[in-house]
């Protein structure tokens, strides 16, 4: 098996870049949960209202807060075996609107679209996102149906050359008047509903877009609603950083990440865990405050009761691998999103999710970067946001257990003695001379340093 994009440098510096983009959309890396891992397709509004109350009740105060509803929410009959034969809920001038059998059977209600939703998951406290796929839909198209609050129609909008390769609903937009109308129409309806998070699909990576990313971007900016942009899937080309980084709060590294340590067989396009770390290492030098690489979601916990990909399972991550994931996670400063179904949480998947100090690092640390990088042994250090010392993760990516020493210049600490707090059991270690740790296959350890003065 081949170690995707091991690396063989030591990263010294972190490159700050500053655009005019408001950072504080986003002034931390995202936290919250998305329906895709658990439900697919078919999520409805008492499942995402199940989610936000189990989220409002014991992840919030952590400073986790956006629930999202992924991909088919328009769809009329989600469950279909043939994609060509999907239904769609949509307006009389070609905007996709929620099913009305899945969210709000009440016409009345459904007529203000997923507003009621935002409004029950804003009393908790929380933030609303959905997802799109980029375009124009298809069907309206084919109809020639006006563009809202504008004079044209969306066949002047549509790139019918350009349909995105894994989801045939809609055609690409053209860089003109009419494709700007579109975007400006349909970023009105989200903010009207109450929508603060849109992920949008098929946009940064096979394919890119990036007049489309700026499109989108200007059209959500002119709602005058801070309403978060996410890009996805990855990989997004590391020298596309700068671009995407002036339009959009979160961008997908790689590909879709689901719950195995190497390849999944019969998934080419799933990244698994020991790839993200060399795809992490060729954006640790990236630094833009209130624009982050997104490693893609968490798939912890019970994945159902209508698995994105799969079967219904639990994880299949071991333990060791769930703390390396969200170790990884944590020292890369990715955005947190939970995969896992939250009403069916375990206590350990809990504290996975409720780990403050793990919680900080993600949230408030600075300069994160891998110091060693080989087939065996990946280790990052970081600084946080105040205070003195580093944090250390130390990662073994072998198939066998090993003892991994270091001596603290080997990591670019000063040599001496240094106190080391364990992040995952709380642990402390009053005086240490060198690392030293001792780590199961695919297992891993975090630690906060602070030199013994």
């Amino acid at each position: 098996m081949r170690f995707c994009a091991l690396l063989a440098v030591v990263f010294l510096a972190v490159p700050v870049a500053t655009y005019a983009a408001d950072p504080l959309l986003a002034p931390t890396p995202p936290m919250g949960w998305n329906s895709w891992d658990s439900y697919g397709q078919t999520v409805n509004e008492a499942q995402i209202r199940a989610n936000a109350d189990w989220m409002a009740k014991h992840l919030k105060k952590f400073g986790w807060q956006y629930v999202v509803v992924d991909e088919g929410w328009y769809l009329k009959n989600p469950a279909s075996a043939k994609p060509n034969s999907f239904l769609f809920a949509m307006t009389s001038d070609g905007r996709y609107v929620p099913d009305s059998l899945r969210f709000r059977s009440d016409e009345a209600l459904n007529s203000a679209g997923f507003k009621p939703l935002a409004d029950y998951i804003h009393s908790l406290g929380l933030k609303f996102g959905i997802h799109i796929i980029r375009g124009i839909p298809r069907e309206a198209v084919a109809k020639n149906l006006p563009i809202a609050a504008s004079s044209f129609h969306a066949a002047e909008a549509a790139d019918k050359a350009d349909v995105c390769p894994w989801n045939s609903y809609n055609y690409g937009v053209k860089d003109n008047a009419a494709g700007q109308a579109y975007y400006d129409s349909i970023a009105r309806l989200y903010a009207d509903w109450g929508v603060d998070f849109v992920k949008v699909d098929c946009i940064a990576d096979h394919p890119y877009k990036p007049d489309e990313i700026r499109m989108l971007r200007a059209a959500l900016d002119k709602t005058g609603r801070p309403i978060v942009l996410s890009l996805s899937p990855g990989p997004t080309a590391r020298d596309k950083g700068d671009y995407i980084a002036k339009h959009a709060e979160m961008w997908r590294i790689s590909n879709d990440v689901w719950d195995h340590w190497g390849p999944w067989e019969g998934h080419t396009w799933s990244q698994g865990l020991l790839a993200q770390f060399g795809t992490a290492a060729q954006w640790a030098d990236f630094y833009v405050p209130g624009h982050w690489p997104d490693a893609d979601m968490l798939p912890l916990g019970h994945l159902g009761p209508n698995a994105g990909e799969g079967e219904v399972r639990d994880t299949k991550f071991t333990r060791d691998e769930q703390i390396t994931l969200m170790s990884l996670w944590s020292m890369f400063r990715s955005p947190l999103v939970m995969g896992g179904d939250l009403p069916s949480m375990d206590e350990w998947t809990t504290s996975l999710l409720t780990n403050p100090d793990v919680i900080a690092l993600d949230q408030h640390s600075r300069d994160n970067h891998p110091v060693v990088n080989n087939e065996k042994a990946i280790v990052w250090t970081a600084r946080p946001e105040s205070g003195d010392g580093y944090y250390v993760a130390v990662f073994n990516v072998s198939e066998a257990e090993q003892a991994v020493h270091y001596e603290w210049k080997d990591l670019g600490l000063a040599n001496g003695d240094y106190r080391l707090h364990d992040l995952w059991s709380g642990s402390n270690k009053p005086k240490a001379a060198s690392l030293d740790v001792t780590l199961r296959p695919h297992s891993s350890a975090l630690y906060r340093v602070s030199a013994v003065k």
